[in-house]
């Protein structure tokens, strides 16, 4: 039997550092820190799930408010202390279900990320999944770090390396004290590739909460502009390209080839990082993100299975009138 217990998230670091599990960002007492700072968004709190005493996963849940009904949301976890199964996984998902409801009335789903398409979770309401990713191995140093990408991901590297204008640095310190210049950037991507971000003040909060240890900015500058920029998050020994963004004038010369190349680079020598998430690639079950997959694919000769994000419906009459509504809205 899967026991689900109320744990604070420092406890749950401290489990995780125990076990000896690497947590996401998005699992940390500073994250939740960070999205408290953030409308309709609490922090909900954390959940140790155990079978025969001993822990097999952890969970952090931030409670979302919209449209006047409240969901928990939790990014990349369950975090497993197990390999789990389909059945597993089933049991284990329920259990949390179970422990929510008997707690917070309020909530009508959760979103979690499970691997097994099981009986009791639905696709999405909003938002698009993804299950592969690229992560990239920064060990070794520079020329190591080249010679494990794919030849054409090395091709477009040193020709960037030779070629392309830009100037790259870590600008952490710069972008801490305004992200103006980087936002630009940012809302000239948006237009191109059609999304609205988020408010200059989410980025610029998200750096000052994370703080350094936390969250890096790195740059590519022509003529003292900048063209392109990365902003990657820290947790042990993972670093992931949360936010990036290019001037469109500049894609064509490679300048995001150089940038990202700078940044395992940097955060294997001196960030302390063992390997680089650059988070989402397309696949059957996302189609959607198809086109992100020739330029992060060649930066390395493998890709990395992930669980997507699935809805768990607590409230199921809700949940399908929520449902329904959406068909409407996309009709």
């Amino acid at each position: 039997m899967i026991e689900a217990n109320d744990i604070t998230v420092e406890e749950l670091e401290t489990k995780a550092a125990e076990l000896g599990v690497n947590l996401p960002i998005e699992q940390t007492a500073v994250w939740a820190g960070y999205q408290a700072t953030i409308d309709g968004r609490t922090p909900w709190g954390a959940v140790e799930l155990t079978q025969g005493g001993s822990t097999i996963a952890l969970v952090s849940l931030i409670d979302y408010e919209t449209h006047g009904y409240h969901y928990l949301r939790s990014n990349h976890a369950p975090v497993w202390a197990v390999e789990p199964c389909e059945e597993l996984e089933g049991q284990a998902i329920d259990a949390l279900a179970a422990h929510v409801h008997a707690k917070d009335k309020r909530q009508k789903f959760m979103r979690i990320s499970i691997k097994a398409e099981l009986a009791s979770t639905t696709p999405v309401l909003s938002g698009i999944p993804y299950d592969h990713t690229v992560v990239i191995d920064v060990t070794g140093g520079d020329e190591e770090i080249l010679s494990r990408m794919k030849p054409r991901g090395r091709r477009d590297v040193r020709k960037a390396l030779r070629e392309s204008p830009v100037t790259c640095a870590d600008e952490t310190e710069l972008a801490s004290k305004s992200f103006e210049e980087y936002y630009d950037v940012m809302r000239e991507t948006g237009e191109r590739d059609g999304f609205t971000p988020a408010p200059c003040s989410d980025y610029e909060d998200m750096i000052r909460i994370l703080g350094p240890e936390h969250c890096r900015v790195y740059a590519g500058r022509l003529d003292g502009r900048v063209v392109t920029w990365s902003l990657v998050t820290i947790n042990g020994t993972r670093a992931v390209r949360y936010y990036g963004a290019s001037r469109n004038e500049t894609m064509r010369q490679h300048v995001t080839d150089k940038l990202v190349y700078f940044e395992c680079c940097d955060l294997g020598a001196n960030q302390g990082c063992l390997d680089y998430d650059m988070m989402a690639i397309g696949s059957e079950f996302s189609p959607k993100l198809m086109g992100l997959n020739e330029f992060k694919t060649k930066f390395t000769k493998q890709v990395a299975e992930v669980a997507p994000d699935r809805d768990v419906p607590i409230h199921g009459l809700f949940y399908k009138a929520l449902v329904t509504a959406k068909k409407l809205r996309d009709r």
